[in-house]
């Protein structure tokens, strides 16, 4: 990469090295990378991202005292006519501070669309141009990282799918260095925050100090009304480890609009500086997400919506919510093994009754039982917790065979 690419804003000539200069594009850009680097009003210096024990210099807001930062627009540029017209209608918004627009997208199945390439580029270039909202885009190699450039995309920001390759992220990583350019980076698929982490530490070691992180939500296992879960405790854990930005990307959390609204009100109440959500001018066409994308109109009434909170308020909150979500997160692990044994609780009824075995056999319990107390005493547990948990699961297991062997699986 060459040195006329580097996009520091003392160099706001050489920022347009390809033959784009606006006077009120430099102007958005330098009130951009003011946003960001607000982040210490009073002077301190921010810490070395790659410090484990990294705690928050202060409770001022992040980016502005007007509120949080807000990034709006469609999952992908798809054509010219579709992200104009999107552009307008947000930047009519006061909120909404930056323009989004998936040029490379990564598609699970090989013939889906994977975005429009270097002519969304000239696009989404085209749409900055039009309404003066910086841009921001994804970038998975160095090559898409040289093309952002090329068409002076403001931002950056890498995928949860581009974080779990440590390889893909030193890749970007050094086409990056000495571009001192805002790096927005997404939480990786799986809940792996030392994966998170080692993303900051290797763009941070590259020389970038505009880093922020987008919560995106996690792959789960289980069922749940999110497309990815959103695990607080997580993101809140990051920003205790490291003092970067957060922002909340609550489409691809819900995974469908109507989730939108409550979601986005959470992430606020956590204290979350600033949130991404997917507009489209006309989102049931959208050739991708179609069913979590909603309209600029529809986003408006979304933030009309919403109480914003100051940091401080919201920061106590903040505090106490990766300890309450972690125990929300054991308590559904919790019934979905009680129901797992309860299954298999059945199945024993079952074959009981195939063998004219009795439902009780009390020695077995009461050695089963007893092995239960010495290891929950191990584990600090007090004994009468013990037993009175284990004799209810006990009891409603007998109630279940019993049910079974009087022929009523009901």
């Amino acid at each position: 990469m060459t040195n006329d690419m580097h996009l520091g804003i003392d160099e706001a000539d050489s920022y347009h090295s390809y033959g784009v200069s606006s006077e009120s594009v430099v102007g958005c850009e330098q009130e951009f990378h003011n946003l960001l680097n607000v982040r210490h009003p009073y002077g301190v210096s921010p810490s070395p991202v790659g410090t484990q024990d990294i705690k928050q210099a202060d409770s001022s807001p992040a980016f502005t005292n007007e509120g949080p930062i807000i990034i709006a627009g469609p999952c992908s540029v798809e054509s010219e006519d579709q992200i104009l017209a999107t552009a307008q209608a947000l930047s009519k918004i006061p909120e909404v501070t930056m323009l989004r627009g998936g040029i490379w997208k990564p598609r699970t199945r090989p013939d889906a669309f994977e975005g429009r390439g270097e002519q969304g580029l000239v696009w989404l270039r085209e749409a900055k141009q039009e309404t003066g909202l910086p841009i921001i885009t994804e970038v998975a190699t160095p090559e898409h990282v040289e093309l952002a450039l090329k068409y002076d995309v403001d931002a950056l920001w890498i995928g949860a799918r581009t974080v779990v390759n440590p390889f893909s992220v030193q890749q970007l990583a050094d086409a990056l260095r000495g571009v001192d350019i805002p790096m927005f980076i997404k939480n990786p698929v799986s809940p792996d925050l030392n994966l998170w982490v080692g993303a900051f530490e290797r763009f941070q070691k590259a020389g970038l100090t505009q880093l922020a992180a987008i919560h995106r939500g996690f792959a789960y296992y289980k069922e749940s009304p999110y497309r990815n879960f959103p695990m607080w405790e997580i993101p809140i854990e990051l920003t205790q480890r490291l003092n970067v930005p957060l922002i909340t990307d609550v489409s691809h959390i819900c995974g469908n609009r109507e989730l939108l609204q409550a979601t986005a009100q959470k992430a606020l109440d956590l204290a979350t500086d600033g949130l991404m959500i997917e507009c489209h001018i006309h989102p049931e066409e959208a050739l991708t997400d179609a069913k979590q994308q909603i309209t600029p109109e529809a986003l408006k009434q979304l933030l009309a919506n919403l109480t914003f909170r100051s940091k401080q308020s919201g920061n106590v909150e903040r505090d106490l919510a990766g300890l309450r979500g972690e125990i929300d997160d054991i308590d559904s692990e919790l019934l979905q093994l009680l129901a797992r044994r309860m299954e298999v609780s059945a199945q024993i009824g079952e074959y009981k009754k195939r063998n004219n075995v009795t439902v009780v056999q009390m020695d077995r319990w009461k050695k089963i039982l007893a092995d239960h107390v010495a290891t929950g005493i191990d584990l600090g547990l007090p004994d009468s917790l013990i037993v009175e948990v284990f004799e209810a699961i006990h009891q409603a297991s007998i109630e279940r065979q019993s049910c079974i062997m009087e022929g009523d699986n009901e």
